[in-house]
């Protein structure tokens, strides 16, 4: 309730129980009533315009989250560590044009950390990818990443404010539901075969060296673990991708929490989230470019770097950098408790998508039934979650 309001309303009943009613300014109570009317209306259409802007960034998020890898879909990007860097690299990019539109806000060196833990849970892909699948790890990290992100936001953990909703049952319902989906999504067998051409997997970099040819193996350590250990070690890696994930607005959320703190290095900070891209997607470049440069002297300066990979990899961060501004909006007008379960689940069906319509890689009546199942429980944890801040 608007707070003239609250007060207009103490006063009328203090008036009425002492009997002196009769006494009050008429003119006054009319103009009171007026103007907290007004201010009531204005307050309604700024709650409602919040929410339409809010759910439009969670479904820019969404399709852009389940479309960015499709560029890259049918290239060879060897052991990930090149193709992250341009990843990154595009990324970065997003970031300094929306710097450059919101006139360079203050630069909050902390908030570079989120980026820098999103960049560390994200080389850990290619490996999770060669243990247990993408399928399986996919379910793992990301139903990690949603519990994490949603859980520190609703309970305030880390030193951020603890976020309500005007519905909470609700909002556990739907929270509930969008990671039961994420279970469902992992039951979809798809059919996916590729031989890659020679012309594909050719090196941006030739290592034909005194006219000695240097093989491009796709080969990294994980191929000496045994089964089982292959599948502990993916395992673990897929929540540790999860954590960090949805670790990574935290630093964001703190700064903003202690902003109204007089005794806080971070009083006056923002509270509007995008003002903190720069921040976050320089924290993410700069660390995947040490990984790169650690990776290329580990690898004793031959990295695998595949030509074909660049400019659609720079179209994927592209996408990616979109995708996570939309994010940190759906943040600032719904809240992280609100806006977690759906972006984390909400791609899954987008790339499910595109598997079932261009990709051709669901097929069968089990699989589509199983599909079907999972954007129901998508759906119905997405309203929820939506309608728990109505």
């Amino acid at each position: 309730m608007n707070p003239r309001v609250a007060a207009l309303i103490a006063a009328l009943l203090c008036a009425l129980s002492t009997g002196a009613a009769q006494h009050l300014d008429t003119e006054w109570l009319a103009d009171g009533v007026h103007e907290s009317v007004q201010l009531l209306q204005v307050s309604n259409s700024t709650n409602s315009s919040d929410l339409i802007y809010g759910f439009v960034s969670c479904g820019v998020s969404a399709l852009f989250y389940g479309s960015n890898f499709v560029p890259v879909k049918k290239i060879d990007t060897g052991d990930g560590m090149f193709f992250q860097w341009i990843l990154c690299a595009a990324i970065w990019t997003v970031s300094l044009v929306v710097n450059i539109i919101l006139n360079s806000p203050k630069f909050w060196p902390i908030v570079m950390l989120g980026g820098a833990i999103w960049a560390t849970g994200n080389i850990t892909v290619v490996p999770i990818v060669k243990t247990i699948g993408l399928g399986l790890g996919l379910l793992i990290w990301a139903s990690v990443n949603l519990l994490m992100g949603w859980a520190s936001s609703r309970f305030g953990w880390f030193g951020i404010e603890a976020e309500s909703v005007s519905k909470p049952v609700l909002n556990y319902c739907g929270a509930g539901l969008c990671l039961m989906s994420a279970i469902v999504f992992f039951f979809v067998k798809s059919d996916v075969q590729r031989s890659p051409t020679s012309e594909e997997t050719s090196l941006l970099i030739d290592h034909t060296v005194n006219s000695e040819a240097v093989a491009v193996t796709d080969e990294s350590w994980v191929d000496a673990l045994r089964p089982r250990t292959k599948r502990l070690v993916g395992s673990l890696l897929a929540v540790v991708a999860g954590l960090l994930y949805g670790s990574s607005f935290i630093p964001v959320l703190y700064v903003k929490y202690h902003a109204a703190d007089p005794d806080s290095q971070y009083r006056g900070a923002s509270q509007f989230d995008l003002d903190y891209v720069f921040a976050q997607y320089s924290g993410i470049f700069l660390t995947s470019t040490v990984y790169f440069i650690l990776y290329c002297a580990i690898k004793k300066n031959k990295p695998q770097v595949f030509p074909k990979a660049v400019l659609p990899g720079f179209v994927s961060g592209l996408m990616w950098g979109v995708a996570t501004c939309c994010w940190f909006l759906a943040n600032h007008y719904l809240s992280p408790v609100v806006s977690f379960p759906i972006i984390t689940t909400v791609p899954g069906v987008i790339a499910a998508l595109w598997g079932v319509v261009v990709f051709r890689e669901v097929k069968g009546l089990r699989n589509y039934i199983v599909l079907i199942l999972a954007f129901c429980l998508v759906l119905s944890g997405a309203l929820l979650t939506a309608f728990s801040k109505v």
